[in-house]
Order: C-alpha cells, then structure tokens, then sequence
C-alpha cells in the first residue's frame, strides 16, 4: 500500500506488537492544543516490529487504532512498506478528538498543516512547433514542453512559481485552477481582474500555500490561449479515502485542433455555426493522428495485483468525456479537490476543468488494455472520436498492442452522482427563500454590415475586463464604482452564505427570442461550492425548493449547468478578493459567459495590499500594449 507522505506520529522507542510505547511530543509538533478539543497530529514516524508470518488484517490495524486511541495519540498515519519491519503510515488524515477515528475527518477549508517548505519552479512559456498527433502546429510550450510539466508540492507547503513570458506578440498569466488563494487573491492570475497581463518579456514570481491537497491543473487565462499549450499539471500530495499501491501522476485529457485557438475564437465568435470538431484528442499531450498514419499513444506498464492511483484531468476548450479502463473497474476517490466515499465505476463522465482522482486494481489477464476518451454527443464533437486511447500493459505481456473491447455506456453531459464529501458539511436551509441570486445564461446573436457577432452573457451583461486595469486595482485605489462591463456583483458581508441559482434562458438574434440549450462547466475561483441541486427548464422555487440538498451535498469548484437547465450553488464568503465565475468553455468565456465577485471590499487592502509585482507588471503591459502590439483585444480578455 502506498499513501501520501505528510503528517505522521512519533515514538521514541519501537511499537511492538501486542503493547503500546508511550508517545513523547516534541516542540513543533502540535498542531492545535489538545485541550481546546482541536486537532492532533505529529509530524514523525511510528516503526511497527512484526513477525514475517504475521497477516495484516484489518484486525491488526484496528488493535493499534485503539490503543493509541485510548491513550489519546491522535494522529495521521501514511504509507508502510510491507516487510519484516514495517514502517507504519497510514493514511488517516486529520482525526477529531472525541470521535472514532476516520480516514479524512478534517475540512482542508477550516485547517491545514504549515510545512514550513516552499516548492520552487520556473516556467517559461514560448512559441515553438510541436507535432503531438503527427501533425506539426504552433504550440505555446511551457519550459519547451506540452503539456507544461507536472508541478508537485505538499499539502501546507508554499508553492512559488516563477513565470517569464517569451512569447513574441502574446501577453499571458497563469491561473491555479481550484487553488483557493486563502488571504492570496493577488496570486489567482486572472488578466483583467487579479493583474495585468505579462508582457512580451516580462517575469512575474507567485507565491502561495496549498491549504488544499489532490490533483488540479495550472493555465493561462489571457483569453483562449490556454488552448495552445500554456497549460500543465499541479499534484498537492496529501491524504486518501482508499489504499493505493502506486500513484501513476496526472492524466491531462484534452481537445486538439489544427488551427490555433486564437483563429477558431475568431471565427466562431463571427459565425452562427458553432463550434467547429476537434481535429483529435490528446491524452497526456500524446495521440495516434486520425489517419492513423502519425503520432502515438500514451502507454503505461502495470504489474498484476498491484492498485494504481490515477488523476484524471480534462484540461480542453470545448469537448466533455467519459473515460473507462477495458476490464477494470474504477473506485472514484475525489471529485476536484474535494475527497468523496469511494464508489465504483466502469465509466466517468469529466467535464472541462473538472479532476476525478480513480484507483484500479491490476488484477485482470496478463496484456494490454485500452483507456478511451469519448466525447459526448451534445457537449463536445471531434473528427477523432472513438479512437481516442492510451494503453494499459501489464508487466510481462506478450504484446502491447490491445485487442480488449469497451463496456457499454450511455451517453451524457452531466455530472457523476453520488459524489458524497469524505467529511460532513452543511449548508444552512432556511435563508434560500429569501435570499437567493438568480443568474441568467443567455446567448445573444447581434448581426452587423461585416456578419454575425456572437455573445454569451449573464443577467443581460457580457464581460469585458480591462487588461490594463485589473478590477483588484480598481480596489486597491480606492475607487467604488466600475464599468459594467465588469458585470461585477458585490458579496458584502463575510462569514456570510451566499446561495445562486445559475440558468439557461432563451437568447436572441438580432432581437427576436431563440432557445439555443448547451451545458456549460460553471467554475468559481476562490472558493469551492456546494451543489444544492439541478434540473431541466427554469427554476421554480414552489417545485424545486423543496427538493434541494443541504445535508452534506457534494461540493467542488466546477459543476456542470444542465442544457436548458437549472444549478443551485452555495458558498461562504470567507476569502476576501476579486473572483471570477465563468463557464470553462473557453469559447463561451471569451465571448463574455462570466461574472466577477467582489467579496468584502473593506476587507481586500488588508490580506492583498496594493504590490510591486502588480504595479510594474500593469506598467509594463501598459508600454507594451497597445502601442506596441500589432492586435486589438476582440474578446473578454478571458
């Protein structure tokens, strides 16, 4: 078995089995006072001596539990290696005092560890050509590569990542998908709300604490560009709802097309046509080309018996997946960050931006097998569709090309069910009734003398962010009014829950009313939020309010809005700043489906104080742009 590596207990001599050796604390290693009934944990190990014959059943392990439960160590154990020593880490989390123990009992919102480490990295982003189907195509690289390397930290250390932009004609930022950005709003990386974009040449460090643990991705968010390559894995390890032997790392699943994400932005916002289909679908940057006549598939080597932990991403633009493993069965640990009740699953439905956490067992016949990426009919189209794999192979195969066939599926564009928080939450009920926000997702289709011009928009309103001053600006300033363009929304009051209800109504083309129903990926930065519920036309707060869930509903920060549908959402306003909320197609973004929350204004200058770092990089992008560039801003800037 093999878990994370955090926190673990201390003993000064040996714990033998059978007996119980008394824990000393060491200075440091307390984390909250016992006597306050908070939470206790060491930061050491425990070596357990046992016999070669003995068998570790759940019953050895529930004999140390309660020892050190009766003795008051509470702690967090985490990955042995099964010897004649073993070394005892398990993967208990936080625990509560007071209550049996569990594997996750602590919500990372309310508490998490200080490491005192910081995870250092550079990225530097360029124009390359890159060929990852066969088919040579501009790529904006990361550090030369796409996807842009994996970054890893743990859970409570400080992740500083030093970004330099050598593109030639590009601004760019980096955005941390899913990372609150506790009191660090400054470090979200939104151009047009959080800061300036970098300019050509420009070096911007960030610097923040993963107070979160589990698997998300790093982006751009200047415009589409993210869709071009500036894009990447972020592993915070941390703790787990189930054993694994083996963690196989980041799993970035993504739609590719041949023109760059800036030409199709173009034509898509001008046209009435949609959205054109990939050209393929890459897994982890890699993919056999539709002809089949260039490219690769991603393969993998697993070894039979062993549980393999997988965390799967969908970091495209436009197209929504379900995923499987031919002949094995998936256990679903996370939904985004959020650590769920393990369930089981052949297929996974993942929209854009969102992140499920999977292990598997190898415990199938000695060969190859096919991983397939399928895009769903109604929320993502590719002229590739089908043949969209990576390979499987178990040590000692004798050959590593598959034969093995899919499991039946249905087809959808929702999100999984039974995504039941590891730890229990709840959101207060009864102010819902009066107390609640209605968003509306409209599309609009205006027609000029030079052809359509196509908008998506909430409550009437589509964003248009101003590159060279960031609304976090606006703030720091001092000022208290905004362009409306900004479709900002105030949240006044912290420690306050704030309930949504987000909707898609009939649109317009040049002014006459049309339903034109799509599932959009709602994604909140700063915060995650809990799904009180969902359902197809408008909400009706006779019918549908009763029906809502507040009793430890699943929770995470991208959520699918049904086509022609309705999604309740809550959260608590407890992370002063700016924060976006958007749909994460990235064609929708652009063409304006956003708005921005301003939480606790009063209360921004004081955890994000006006800083160098924003100062020059808005003053070099405003030497950069728009003199010196040779493009206008055509889109939200998102």
């Amino acid at each position: 078995m093999k878990f994370s590596n955090l926190f673990l207990l201390s003993v000064l001599s040996p714990l033998v089995f059978g007996s119980i050796i008394p824990i000393q604390e060491r200075d440091g290693d307390l984390y909250q006072d016992v006597n306050n009934q908070n939470l206790y944990f060491f930061k050491q190990d425990i070596d357990v001596h046992i016999k070669e014959e003995q068998h570790l059943d759940k019953g050895f392990f529930d004999l140390i539990f309660s020892q050190l439960w009766n003795n008051n160590q509470i702690f967090q154990l985490l990955s042995p290696s099964i010897h004649g020593q073993l070394k005892l880490k398990l993967d208990l989390g936080h625990i509560e005092l007071g209550r049996r123990p569990r594997f996750i009992a602590t919500d990372f919102d309310t508490k998490h560890p200080n490491t005192g480490v910081t995870r250092k990295y550079n990225l530097e982003i360029t124009n390359t050509t890159l060929a990852p189907d066969g088919f040579e195509r501009l790529v904006l690289a990361i550090n030369g590569q796409y996807p842009g390397p994996t970054l890893y930290a743990d859970w409570g250390d400080m992740i500083q990542v030093t970004v330099k932009n050598s593109l030639q004609n590009n601004g760019t930022g980096i955005h941390w998908h899913g990372i609150r950005q506790l009191n660090t709003n400054t470090e979200d990386g939104v151009p047009g709300i959080t800061e300036c974009p970098l300019a050509p040449g420009d070096t911007k460090t960030y610097l923040f604490q993963a107070t979160q643990f589990g698997t998300t991705w790093y982006h751009s968010h200047f415009s589409s560009q993210y869709g071009d390559g500036v894009v990447g894995a972020l592993i915070i390890n941390g703790p787990a709802t189930t054993n694994y032997d083996i963690d196989l790392g980041s799993y970035t699943i993504n739609d590719w097309y041949y023109k760059t994400t800036f030409e199709l932005e173009s034509i898509i916002g001008g046209s009435t046509a949609g959205p054109p289909s990939s050209d393929n679908i890459l897994i982890n940057g890699s993919m056999v080309s539709p002809s089949g006549s260039g490219g690769k598939y991603t393969t993998n080597t697993i070894t039979a018996g062993k549980k393999y932990r997988l965390r799967i991403i969908n970091t495209s633009v436009d197209n929504h997946y379900q995923v499987s493993l031919d002949n094995h069965l998936f256990t679903v640990i996370t939904s985004d960050f959020v650590p769920i009740k393990p369930y089981t699953a052949n297929w996974i439905f993942v929209g854009i931006g969102q992140r499920y956490d999977v292990v598997f067992t190898a415990n199938q016949t000695v060969g190859s097998y096919w991983f397939r990426a399928e895009a769903q009919s109604g929320c993502g189209a590719s002229n590739n569709n089908g043949n969209a794999k990576s390979i499987f192979t178990y040590s000692g195969a004798a050959s590593t090309t598959p034969s093995s066939t899919a499991t039946p599926y249905t087809q959808r564009c929702t999100d999984e069910t039974g995504l039941i928080p590891f730890w229990d939450s709840f959101v207060p009920s009864g102010p819902l009734s009066g107390n609640v926000d209605i968003l509306n997702v409209a599309i609009n289709i205006g027609v000029t003398a030079s052809g359509p011009v196509v908008t998506w928009g909430i409550n009437l309103t589509a964003i248009n962010v101003q590159w060279e001053k960031p609304i976090l600006q606006y703030v720091l300033e001092g000022n208290n009014s905004w362009p409306q363009s900004e479709n900002l929304i105030e949240l006044t009051n912290a420690g306050q829950w704030y309930y949504w209800i987000i909707q898609e109504v009939p649109g317009s083309v040049n002014g006459n009313p049309v339903s034109i129903d799509v599932p959009h990926p709602i994604h909140l930065h700063g915060h995650d939020f809990y799904i009180l519920g969902t359902g197809i036309g408008q909400f009706n707060q006779t019918n549908d309010a009763p029906g809502l869930d507040y009793d430890n509903p699943a929770r995470r920060d991208v959520a699918m809005l049904p086509a022609g549908g309705w999604l309740a959402l809550a959260f608590q306003t407890d992370n002063p700043g700016a924060w976006l909320m958007h749909c994460h197609i990235a064609w929708h973004v652009s063409e304006g489906l956003a708005v921005q929350f301003l939480e606790t204004k009063e209360k921004i200058n004081s955890v994000n104080p006006i800083s160098p770092a924003l100062t020059n990089t808005c003053k070099n992008w405003n030497e950069y742009y728009p003199a010196k560039a040779y493009y206008a801003k055509t889109d939200s800037g998102l």
